[in-house]
């Protein structure tokens, strides 16, 4: 009995040494993320060919890591945060901002305010820290299972998409506990969906964001969080395939952690057959405007941010939506009037999205904003 008591003495030791750690690794952690809706549809009227058959917008989409964590990880972070929800919200006011954000380490109260002050009409939140995952039968890691890996969440997956058009759906899933390696395991990380609806659009389109296993930061051995950042692509896939309408075009986008890391890319191509921004721009027969410098063949192994894309597909009659990148450029990167707020740069993407057939009317449930029903 003696040893049973020392054995549960020792495992609430480690629990209360792991919470301590991850409070003061996160931050913030008890206020919850930032989530609204928006009432009414912007006013956007798509362009149309001259036969009338085929119609178009454009829509601009940032993923940006805003390095939200708490003392002692990051010291100080309280006026970087702040600056970056003012200035998106000043771009947003002006009609200059992104139209969708993809946040990343969304974890502290500070890069809470900061998400929320970007004064979107919409925004939702991707697993909280009680998020349980779903079927998490996976066999252990390889290695020996570190501490902060006990199963304990002090935050949650630190994701949030805000979008100044209706967020009509959303779903999400945490990784899981053997989905994840190292000090990562503090954070309940997954992937998200927001549903959006869009001017004219015959079906919205599926945003997806994620934050995969870091590596060196992670603490955890090599072959530990290489397995975990697999484990982490198939789960993404599988869940982007069970959620996506297929008449739909998708933009999948987030902090991948692949930079410098050709297995990661491997494992994580392996699961996932949607097309890469990177690879379409960097090619110039893609069309694509590059405003911003890369290096390389593969340009894509020097960043950690990334988006994919693909089109929708005929589906029960459906009219789908195509879609390709048309510009992409780096924003709070440090150039002029861009300064640099996050140990991440934005990657911003215009895309273009087309479809042929008619244009949708406003539905009754989302008005044009300022218009009447």
């Amino acid at each position: 009995m003696s040893n049973v008591r020392s054995m549960n003495r020792q495992a609430r030791l480690l629990a209360l040494i792991a919470s301590c750690a991850g409070l003061a690794l996160l931050g913030g952690c008890g206020v919850a993320p930032p989530v609204r809706s928006a009432a009414c549809m912007p006013a956007l009227t798509p362009v149309s060919s001259e036969d009338g058959q085929t119609h178009g917008l454009r829509l601009s989409v940032l993923t940006y890591n805003i390095e939200g964590l708490g003392w002692p990880a990051r010291k100080n972070r309280g006026p970087q945060l702040r600056e970056i929800g003012k200035r998106l919200d000043a771009l947003r006011r002006s009609g200059r901002g992104p139209d969708i954000i993809l946040f990343q380490e969304v974890f502290s109260s500070a890069a809470k305010r900061a998400a929320d002050a970007s004064g979107y009409a919409a925004l939702a939140a991707g697993p909280r820290r009680t998020t349980r995952a779903s079927g998490d039968t996976l066999p252990p890691l390889p290695g020996k299972r570190m501490l902060s890996e006990l199963g304990i969440h002090l935050a949650g997956s630190g994701l949030v998409i805000a979008s100044r058009f209706p967020i009509v759906a959303q779903a999400e899933q945490a990784y899981g506990p053997r989905a994840c390696a190292g000090r990562d395991c503090l954070a309940n990380k997954g992937i998200m969906l927001a549903r959006i609806a869009l001017p004219g659009l015959p079906v919205p389109l599926d945003v997806y964001n994620t934050h995969m296993n870091s590596r060196g930061a992670s603490g955890a051995p090599e072959a530990r969080h290489v397995a975990a950042h697999e484990r982490q692509s198939l789960a993404a896939s599988r869940f982007i395939d069970r959620t996506h309408d297929d008449a739909a075009a998708v933009i999948f986008g987030g902090d991948f952690n692949m930079r410098h890391s050709e297995e990661r890319w491997e494992n994580f191509t392996r699961y996932q057959a949607l097309t890469l921004v990177h690879a379409t721009c960097a090619d110039p027969r893609g069309g694509c405007d590059v405003r911003m410098s890369w290096d390389g063949d593969a340009p894509w192994l020097d960043t950690q941010d990334l988006q994919f894309f693909a089109g929708g597909e005929t589906a029960n009659g459906v009219v789908p939506v195509d879609i390709r990148p048309v510009r992409v450029e780096a924003m709070f990167d440090g150039s002029p009037h861009s300064p640099k707020l996050s140990d991440h740069d934005g990657f911003l993407v215009t895309y273009e999205l087309m479809w042929r057939g008619l244009v949708q009317p406003p539905s009754r449930e989302l008005p044009i904003c300022g218009g009447s029903r």
